[in-house]
């Protein structure tokens, strides 16, 4: 089995490279590495360049013996034990020989904006995880493993920190530990108590796949496409490498993303009102960077959308769920999988499953199960029963935007013909990829439209995508 933790072998590379000569190992909890996959590893060399380019050699601070834990006892529910609870945060610790000083680095593979609340816990960690009465000062630092920008998330004395997480950290912890909510998502495939929880749908059979032999992973249309059309692109994608933007946010990818984000925000208004052909010329989401012909083109999508809006159908008290996230478990392939349609509406109590896609061309689509399989995903759901509610009547529907006009295709999910073709199009897409093990690439002439391809060493050196040019 291959590492699946990213960033792991960059903290265990960084740990060499901070640990002085002659010191003993750290006591961090060692574990036997995986094996490492091409592109992880290649994303472990540029992380820790990118580390050092961050924090240059520095004499004043050494690496910490251990990472700082702080734990506290609590009074059980029965009054009569206690439960130990501990708050890490996870990063490089480092300090100054003398205590006074205390530098926490957060690895990320982006800068992203941190909330109070993380501000302040990273903060209390760093100054009173295994207290040391020396310390006079504490540095919370992140850093980018992508291009090697920080930012400082806090900076000031212990007693500021501590102050700073009665403030804004202890109120975030209580409501943590006192929700009783359930969350199913992605992290339902690592969960320990998700075979017994009560709010992660059981599927068994969704998929198609009958084996359990694999190691527990997540399932996706997305997972799918992906390694059809290379095994290590699906592999890195799902390890939530940072993609090339020049790819991954092309402008007639963003123009799809933007029409979508903008239906979205149209369809969560209340009360739901259908969508008309008046289109202000500032439609762009905020977020979204569009050429002139892409803005353009996005203008006459949305007016062609206004003909076959959802929202004329569904009736005045009818439930409207926009990009909701699905969650089953499929228990016979030991698989999570996970879908999120544009939008799940009701048409006389049944659900309908709406599914938009936008397209610069006019050529028609035949066979919308194969090019477009989160509908065989859709199907299957819908066949099996597990969205709640009446079943006749219940459909899903491909919504095809282009210049000339829309197209909107109709799928009845409890048609025998129906449900065998989406049986084949999902066995196509996922038995492969749940016997996969090496993931290994296949290179190609994708290899130029492929977002993961800079962490790829297979690829042809003709085949190097723009971001690496």
């Amino acid at each position: 089995m291959l590492e699946t933790f990213l960033n792991g072998p960059f903290m265990a590379a960084a740990d060499r490279l901070e640990r002085p000569e002659g010191t003993p190992p750290s006591t961090r909890r060692d574990r036997r590495q995986p094996p490492l996959h091409d592109g992880v590893r290649r994303w472990t060399e540029h992380a820790l360049q990118m580390y050092r380019k961050a924090f240059p050699p520095d004499q004043d601070l050494q690496p910490a013996l251990q990472p700082w834990v702080y734990q506290y006892s609590a009074s059980a529910d029965d009054g009569k034990s206690s439960v130990l609870y501990r708050i890490t945060a996870w990063g490089r610790c480092l300090e100054s020989p003398d205590g006074r000083l205390r530098e926490l680095r957060l690895p990320v593979n982006r800068l992203r904006e941190r909330s109070e609340a993380e501000r302040a816990v990273a903060a209390f960690v760093a100054a009173e995880g295994d207290a040391d009465p020396r310390l006079e000062r504490v540095q919370v630092i992140q850093f980018s493993l992508s291009d090697g920008r920080t930012d400082t998330v806090f900076e000031g004395t212990r007693e500021e920190a501590v102050a700073v997480y009665r403030a804004h950290g202890r109120p975030a912890v209580r409501a943590l530990l006192n929700s009783q909510e359930y969350r199913p998502g992605s992290v339902c495939a690592s969960c320990a108590v998700a075979p017994v929880c009560p709010a992660l749908p059981r599927a068994e059979g969704l998929l198609g796949v009958a084996d359990r032999s694999r190691p527990r992973r997540s399932w996706s249309s997305t997972t799918g496409r992906a390694h059809a059309s290379c095994p290590a692109r699906s592999h890195l994608r799902a390890l939530r490498l940072p993609p090339d933007d020049t790819v991954e946010r092309s402008p007639a990818v963003e123009r799809g993303r933007a029409v979508h984000s903008f239906l979205a925000e149209r369809h969560r208004r209340r009360p739901g009102t259908p969508c008309d052909a008046r289109i202000p010329q500032d439609w762009v989401p905020e977020g979204y960077r569009l050429p002139d012909e892409q803005r353009r083109l996005g203008v006459e999508l949305l007016r062609h959308h206004a003909e076959v809006c959802p929202l004329q159908i569904a009736g005045p008290g009818a439930e409207i769920r926009t990009e909701p996230k699905l969650v089953y478990d499929d228990t016979a392939a030991d698989v999570l999988v996970l879908a999120d349609p544009d939008l799940l509406y009701q048409d006389a109590g049944a659900w309908v499953w709406r599914e938009t896609k936008t397209s610069a061309s006019d050529r028609p689509r035949r066979d919308v199960l194969t090019s477009f399989p989160q509908l065989a995903l859709a199907v299957r759901i819908m066949a099996k029963g597990l969205l709640p509610g009446p079943q006749s009547g219940g459909r899903v529907e491909l919504e095809l935007l282009c210049p000339g006009g829309v197209d909107l295709r109709t799928l009845d999910p409890f048609a025998p013909q129906v449900q065998a073709a989406a049986e084949r199009v999902l066995r196509e897409h996922v038995s492969g990829w749940h016997a996969e093990t090496l993931f290994e690439a296949a290179p190609g002439p994708e290899c130029t439209t492929c977002e993961m391809a800079r962490w790829c060493s297979a690829r042809k050196p003709s085949e190097k995508p723009v971001a690496d040019r």
